[in-house]
């Protein structure tokens, strides 16, 4: 295949085609395809003895809705197949920020609508392909911390390159529109803007000294000849999902960061290494310009990628953080909140099909003004197995249960959440905790493997309670309650939130549950998050062809649900090409800022390249808009 094609592959199918594993058919439970929605859902999802933990099964939360009325201050809106934004009646939105707009004065004529943005340039603007964000308030400031996921080097690079790096400047060039962007806003009484030349405005790239803690730390598993102590690794990269400290910084999550190895020459792919997508050909050639990415060379090079890192955004100087406490996979997002007792509590989920959901549970406590030393490395990882009967419990990852030293449970969590027996899930994607309960929901995106093929480490993946389709194409939201309604415990109950689906296509599962309908349908719920009023927003990335399965869905979207009645409205469609992705709302919550991945067409600017952006939705009469 030439490089040309593999960087038109979205991340899963570049794992797909790394990873021919064998498939696997003979499973006991599948889908029965015949079986009435209504059937399913007053059969398999509503809560019988676990009732209480929520108030309603899924499919009371659907007449409830009816009953109630709607809970959403907008009309919603129908699909869009075309190359805009659209936003209901009564609101608005402009670009905030674009890939290549200055954060500082002397890049005020970086980017090119023909060429796009130097190397020397690269690391001065904003970056490419956003991804999770969050806004901090420091000082009386507005600062957003926004990730930068991956590079389309078809449109990166010069024309002449076709897609493929030629020099040691082109690697450079992708390294640096790649990783975080830390920016001021303000509204300057024309909507928000970028505050070029502030002080916190700040790029941190694929080549930022970073510095690691936690038990992993210091290990033989993350020593290089760069870096013989394995305590100073360079860079985070495909930043996918983001988070926020309870003390006020930012939690960017490393996710498909093996894309970014390769061999120059004979090498031997260990099963440690496969298990996490390693080996062979990178997507990017880093390799062949830059020693640190040549597994021939540095075979312990990726081990220092794929952890959740934290970086403050109050301090340009300071230096960002990789916390092995939190286990080592395919980060989407980190979702933090805080146990009974105060220990600080963080849940993760591991975006590849078949994979795993997790929370780090600190040993310390924490309260407002106290010291935060040791609340992200001293602590207890754990993984999720969920029951059929709609009970669920976090299991140890711990040199005891696990049979591993305590440093090899963190770089290869996948595996130890096999030994484990945790629950192999639909691509975990976003998780969020509802702030009016203790209730957390984690999209499963989709999952095309579900009861056919067995997950990277050889786990089967049958169909079962959260993951209740054959062949899932769709994607679902599940929700947990910790146990006595504290985060710190290990046993739950869980229900799902949703089934996405297409009713007018199928009269099954695949139809989706009932609070789906012909005028909300969707596919691939990804990024997540509540909002003050206790709504939930829900973006997605799935397939926007309008076609097949998927007619009627139109483009990506975001939709608010409300998690009382189940009832889900659309809000926002994105340009035909783009996932919808990030979200985080101004200081006085007036202002939605939210992300624009990989549009089509020539988005937004309406010539030119196309170019992945934070767009500001807004009221027209000034009210809250979450």
């Amino acid at each position: 295949m030439d490089k040309k094609t593999l960087n038109d592959l979205s991340w899963d199918e570049f794992d797909e085609l790394r990873d021919a594993r064998p498939a696997a058919t003979e499973f006991d439970k599948v889908v029965e395809s015949a079986i009435s929605r209504r059937g399913f859902m007053g059969g398999v999802l509503a809560f019988g003895s676990g009732a209480a933990a929520f108030g309603s099964g899924l499919l009371g939360s659907a007449g409830k809705a009816a009953a109630a009325g709607s809970a959403f201050p907008f009309e919603p809106i129908g699909i869009a197949t075309d190359f805009d934004i659209h936003v209901p009646a009564g609101y608005t939105w402009k670009p905030l920020v674009r890939w290549g707009d200055p954060l500082f004065s002397d890049a005020a004529d970086a980017y090119s609508p023909k060429t796009g943005v130097s190397a020397a340039m690269a690391d001065k603007v904003f970056g490419e392909n956003t991804d999770g964000m969050e806004l901090f308030e420091v000082d009386g400031k507005e600062v957003i911390a926004v990730n930068s996921e991956y590079a389309n080097p078809e449109i990166n690079l010069p024309e002449a390159s076709e897609g493929t790096p030629q020099s040691a400047e082109e690697v450079m060039l992708l390294k640096n529109i790649q990783g975080v962007t830390i920016m001021e806003v303000a509204n300057t009484g024309n909507g928000y803007e970028v505050v070029v030349d502030s002080p916190y405005n700040r790029r941190i790239t694929h080549d930022t000294q970073m510095t690691m803690d936690g038990p992993a730390a210091g290990s033989a598993l993350v020593q290089t000849k760069a870096d013989p102590e394995g305590m100073s690794p360079k860079g985070t990269m495909n930043n996918c999902g983001s988070g926020k400290t309870l003390w006020g910084t930012y939690l960017t999550c490393e996710e498909n960061f093996n894309g970014y190895f390769g061999a120059t020459g004979d090498y031997a792919v260990t099963k440690d290494l496969e298990r996490y997508g390693i080996g062979g050909e990178a997507r990017y050639a880093y390799e062949k310009f830059d020693a640190r990415f040549d597994l021939t060379q540095e075979p312990n090079e990726p081990n220092r990628h794929g952890w959740v890192t934290e970086i403050d955004p109050t301090d340009p100087a300071s230096t960002p953080v990789k916390h092995t406490a939190l286990g080592r996979f395919k980060h989407e997002n980190a979702e933090m909140v805080q146990a009974a007792d105060g220990r600080v509590v963080v849940y993760m989920g591991d975006d590849e099909r078949g994979e795993f959901i997790y929370k780090y549970v600190s040993n310390g406590t924490w309260a407002e003004g106290q010291p935060t030393d040791g609340l992200l490395s001293d602590g207890t990882l754990y993984v999720a197995r969920f029951n059929d009967d709609q009970t669920g419990e976090w299991l140890a990852l711990t040199s005891e249960t696990t049979g591993m030293p305590i440093e090899e449970v963190l770089v290869f969590s996948r595996m130890a959440g096999s030994k484990v027996g945790a629950t192999t899930m639909d691509r975990p994607e976003w998780i969020t905790a509802n702030p009016m309960k203790a209730e957390v929901y984690c999209a499963l995106t989709n999952n095309k493997n579900r009861g056919v093929k067995p997950n990277a480490g050889g786990d089967e993946t049958p169909v079962n309670g959260p993951n209740p389709r054959e062949t899932n194409n769709y994607g679902q939201i599940v929700r947990w309650a910790p146990e006595g309604g504290d985060h710190g415990t290990t046993a739950f109950t869980w229900d799902l939130y949703v089934m996405a689906g297409n009713p007018t296509v199928y009269d099954n599962t695949y139809g989706g549950s009932e609070n789906i309908t012909e005028g909300n349908m969707f596919n691939s719920p990804d990024g997540m998050a509540f909002d003050t009023t206790g709504l939930l927003w829900i973006q997605t990335d799935g397939e926007d062809s309008n076609e097949g399965e998927y007619a009627g869905m139109g483009n990506n979207q975001m939709l608010v649900g409300d998690p009382e009645t189940g009832e889900i409205a659309r809000f926002l469609t994105a340009p035909n090409g783009a996932e919808v992705t990030g979200l985080c709302w101004s200081a006085d919550r007036k202002v939605a800022f939210v992300g624009i991945q990989h549009p089509g067409g020539s988005w937004p600017d309406g010539h030119g390249k196309p170019r992945s952006s934070v767009i500001a939705v807004w009221r027209e009469d000034g009210a809250t808009i979450g």
